[in-house]
């Protein structure tokens, strides 16, 4: 085969928006953007839009623009023969569990000992452990991260080759189908958990089978929006945990009504680290009856409050038959979690109380709780929190709520210049706590009261001595 045919045949084994990493190291990842010739250079090249922007360009070069990179310097053109397409669902399983460690590897198992010296780890039972992993129908959790998986083929082979899987890890991998996750689901009967972080999925999503035992869901960087997630919603009947990280969600799409339905046993969401900004979107999670955390850590809400609760039914939400139940929002949230966003105000911190069972709360690093920006200190969020137990993940004892409550009444004692009713406003839990802890006012000093010589503080004692008998005097 000459020159020309090669090349032919190297264009031909890549496609556009495939998913690929380098050769040798299956961590650094990216998309086909670019498949031919570039002005200046001889051969086929491939360009690569790599996800952690390890590039050198945009896509430009010279002056001729061959693609549209995400970033500046996220693309740059690579040999197809310095690309890897990637290997097949089986084809990991193999490499991870039925491959020998190589000498290399072995070596680098080491501590360092007190003197600074390298140690060899050996592993006792080695060969009885791999022995045991190398028999797949014994499995029930498997690690695949990043190994270059792309495909499950052929995909009715691993039901009779890991039946019992119950967890499986495909994070940073080169999937993109959502026909490849619905083979998982179809496969694996036994599977409760599945991570499938950073694969960028298609935004088509086709009708997925239903699986049995689906317990735990990770989409974390997957790209995905909310209406996917509606669609996944049909397949995902039994879900108890959903994690989206980091998949710059901005907005929350219900699919027919102005709130999020369905998701019967979905008891923790996870949407850190998107693009939220304001609380009305967040609200519309506000019916999920089963949800108990909320993690929302890294985002950009501003301000958050607590929703008029005007006992309407099941009837008013979701238009079926009343189940004879009113509702309250959030009304089983018992963890919320709001680290790292913007708020500010002490009415958001307030309105946390408004939650029916809300008892662990992360406030930190917001400006509300930084010093630096006029932030409060936690012994107040403590007794401005009535029903808190664990606060930034610490636990509060009553210990320390009862300190808390008397230090903070004290405190704002020792501020109190304005009027009552503005009291109220300011500090809302302040009567209550006062009458709880028998607190009472400061007596005012008197009219007169000024600078005294120190005479005026002193006591005048007259002593008599007396003398009785029987006793010798000196």
């Amino acid at each position: 085969m000459n020159d020309s045919s090669e090349k032919e045949k190297s264009k031909l084994e890549f496609r556009i928006n495939q998913r690929v990493h380098s050769v040798g190291d299956s961590r650094r990842i990216g998309t086909v953007k670019y498949i031919g010739s570039v002005k200046g250079y001889s051969g086929i090249w491939v360009g690569v839009d790599w996800d952690n922007d390890d590039g050198k360009h945009n896509g430009c070069v010279n002056g001729i623009n061959y693609f549209q990179a995400k970033g500046e310097n996220s693309a740059s053109f690579v040999r197809p023969q310095n690309l890897s397409r990637g290997i097949t669902l089986l084809e990991a399983l193999e490499l991870r569990y039925r491959t020998d460690s190589t000498k290399e590897e072995e070596d680098e198992m080491y501590v360092l000992s007190a003197r600074n010296k390298r140690v060899t780890i050996q592993l006792l039972g080695k060969d009885k452990l791999q022995d045991r992993l190398s028999r797949f129908e014994e499995l029930v959790g498997v690690s695949l991260s990043y190994l270059g998986i792309n495909s499950v083929e052929p995909p009715h082979q691993i039901s009779s080759i890991v039946p019992n899987l119950k967890e499986l890890d495909l994070t940073g991998n080169l999937l993109s189908e959502w026909t490849d996750v619905g083979s998982i689901f179809e496969q694996l009967e036994s599977l409760a958990v599945l991570n499938l972080s950073n694969n960028h999925l298609s935004c088509k999503i086709p009708q997925l089978p239903s699986p049995k035992n689906i317990r735990v869901l990770v989409l974390n960087n997957c790209g995905i929006n909310w209406t996917q997630i509606e669609t996944l919603k049909q397949s995902l009947p039994t879900i108890g945990e959903l994690h989206l990280m980091g998949n710059q969600l901005k907005n929350i799409t219900p699919a027919s009504t102005n709130y999020v339905q369905g998701f019967d046993s979905l008891r923790v969401l996870n949407l850190e680290d998107n693009c939220f900004h304001t609380w009305d979107e967040i609200l519309k999670l506000s019916h999920l009856r089963s949800l108990e955390q909320l993690h929302l850590n890294k985002n950009n809400l501003e301000c958050i409050f607590y929703p008029a609760n005007d006992g309407r039914c099941d009837e008013m939400i979701d238009g079926s038959e009343s189940h004879g139940s009113c509702f309250k929002p959030f009304e089983n949230l018992r963890c919320l979690l709001l680290g790292g966003n913007k708020i500010s105000d002490l009415a958001s911190v307030d309105s946390l109380n408004s939650f029916p069972s809300l008892m662990d709360i992360r406030l930190s690093e917001n400006p509300i709780v930084d010093p630096a920006k006029g932030g409060i200190s936690r012994f107040i969020l403590i007794a401005r929190l009535a029903k808190v137990e664990i606060l930034n993940g610490s636990e509060v004892s009553p210990r320390e709520r009862k300190e808390s409550e008397i230090r903070y009444v004290r405190f704002v004692m020792s501020k109190m210049q304005a009027k009552t009713e503005y009291l109220k406003q300011l500090h809302p839990r302040f009567p209550e706590l006062k009458h709880l802890h028998g607190i009472e006012d400061e007596k005012p000093q008197s009219v007169n009261a000024g600078p005294q010589k120190m005479s005026s503080g002193l006591l005048c004692m007259n002593l008599t001595l007396t003398s009785f008998s029987g006793l010798n005097m000196f």
